[in-house]
């Protein structure tokens, strides 16, 4: 088993840097607040009755590590990495060296470009309820099982807990073909069965209306 500090790279123009919307660090009075922000340049938002600084959240592009966690991988290690949507970097405009940013990347999509980049057949997201619900917290609630990335389009899900993972599921999906899919932890084997979970998968190809028409001479 092997854990690796992943440094994600991100690009400086990301309109995210325009906006920070991610809290991070712990709550201030207002005056505490408008005190560090004139003095360090961060930036507050309210967060129920107290304020917390924001940073932005920029889109993840290269993960500079993957080298080597392709390598341990094709040697039968267990690799933990990109926790917590990673290091957000930059590359540098004066060479090879990446340079750190005050940002916070989104680990669910982050962890959709590593699966990307590693070719996976499956792209699973674990979580505490057993798959994606409609309706959550409602008599009307459904979870929903095998669904399409233009179905998913559809609906609106919460951007603090669902809507992150259904949006990378969903981008899996559409840029592999592979399967992606949401469950809890408890029912990995069902999940990766697919017997379990939300199971997010690509259309299916239409019939063709008539397979015994051939083009060829």
């Amino acid at each position: 088993m092997a854990t690796l500090l992943t440094m994600i790279a991100v690009d400086p123009g990301d309109p995210a840097f325009a906006s920070p919307v991610k809290f991070v660090g712990p709550v201030y009075g207002k005056d505490a607040a408008d005190e560090l922000a004139a003095k360090k340049g961060w930036a507050f938002r309210q967060d129920g009755s107290a304020w917390r600084r924001v940073v932005p959240s920029p889109e993840p592009k290269q993960i500079i590590e993957i080298q080597p966690i392709s390598w341990l991988l094709e040697r039968g290690a267990v690799v933990i990495c990109a926790g917590g949507g990673g290091i957000p970097t930059v590359l540098s405009s004066a060479g090879p060296e990446v340079v750190g940013v005050e940002a916070v990347i989104d680990k669910d999509l982050a962890s959709e470009l590593l699966a990307e980049d590693l070719s996976v057949d499956l792209f699973l997201m674990a979580t505490d309820v057993d798959g994606v619900y409609l309706g959550w917290g409602t008599p009307e609630q459904r979870r929903l099982g095998d669904v399409t990335p233009e179905e998913l389009a559809g609906y609106e899900f919460a951007a603090g807990s669902m809507g992150p993972k259904v949006e990378a599921a969903a981008r899996f999906v559409a840029k592999t073909g592979r399967r992606a899919a949401i469950g809890s932890l408890a029912d990995i084997g069902g999940i990766v069965a697919g017997t379990a979970g939300t199971n997010v998968v690509a259309p299916k190809a239409p019939a063709d209306a008539n397979p015994g028409f051939s083009a060829g001479r």
